[in-house]
């Protein structure tokens, strides 16, 4: 009931909400939690670094009024004086090259109406120091450098573009069911997360849902971090 009130409270009917990476990642909880919102949600899994791939995405999607960009791959490990150039230019280009091709993609659309939302999903591994994590860690940081700026620059417009930067949530990426039954990584969540747990997926769309929807057209070009208050230690 109580999850079946909330979604009722983020009302997003009538929004047509492009989802990126569905099946990966957050992909799989945002799609559901943004149905029960009510929003049209077009799932996508199309080659994300494909240079011509977001355009032919936006072209055959129609109007869009939420793209949710989540972007995600498995979190190479490297000592720094051991990650090579095709690491890093895997990494980039796959969280971070796709960007400024969505946005040419879908901001005249969403420019011309005066109105959309772009809503990133990343990491905070961007805002605190991780070992073994230089190449992964620089391009999530990329990514929130060109949602501050974009963002910012867009904020006149009408167009809200904002980040989730997560870390210690639930997903099939990061923290599979064999991951999170692992007594090390349990006694892991215990010392570094204050929380002492896995945000799961659903809080994590929730909120999601909400900066997506009317009542958070005051938030621009924003960073929030869910992280059960892993960043802040």
């Amino acid at each position: 009931m109580q999850s079946t009130q909330a979604t009722q409270a983020i009302n997003l009917a009538g929004k047509r909400v492009l989802l990126t990476q569905a099946s990966d990642f957050m992909g799989p909880a945002l799609a559901e939690v943004f149905r029960e919102c009510g929003a049209d949600v077009i799932a996508a899994d199309g080659p994300i670094t494909d240079l011509q791939y977001p355009q032919q995405l936006i072209d055959v999607s129609g109007e869009i009024d939420v793209l949710l960009m989540n972007l995600g791959v498995p979190a190479p490990t490297s000592p720094a004086a051991e990650v090579n150039d095709d690491e890093w230019r895997s990494v980039f280009n796959a969280m971070v090259d796709p960007l400024p091709r969505f946005a040419r993609a879908v901001l005249p659309q969403m420019l011309a109406r005066g109105s959309g939302k772009i809503l990133l999903i990343g990491s905070a591994s961007a805002l605190r120091g991780m070992r073994r994590a230089s190449s992964y860690s620089a391009a999530r940081g990329a990514q929130l450098a060109w949602v501050q700026a974009v963002g910012t620059e867009l904020a006149s417009k009408q167009i809200q573009v904002n980040a989730i930067a997560q870390n210690f949530v639930e997903n099939p990426t990061y923290f599979p069911p064999e991951v999170q039954a692992n007594p090390s990584f349990q006694e892991r969540l215990q010392r570094e997360v204050p929380l002492g747990r896995l945000v799961s997926a659903r809080e994590d769309a929730m909120f999601c849902a909400y900066l997506a929807s009317d009542h958070a057209n005051c938030f621009v070009g924003q960073v929030f971090p869910v992280c059960g208050g892993w960043v802040g230690r």
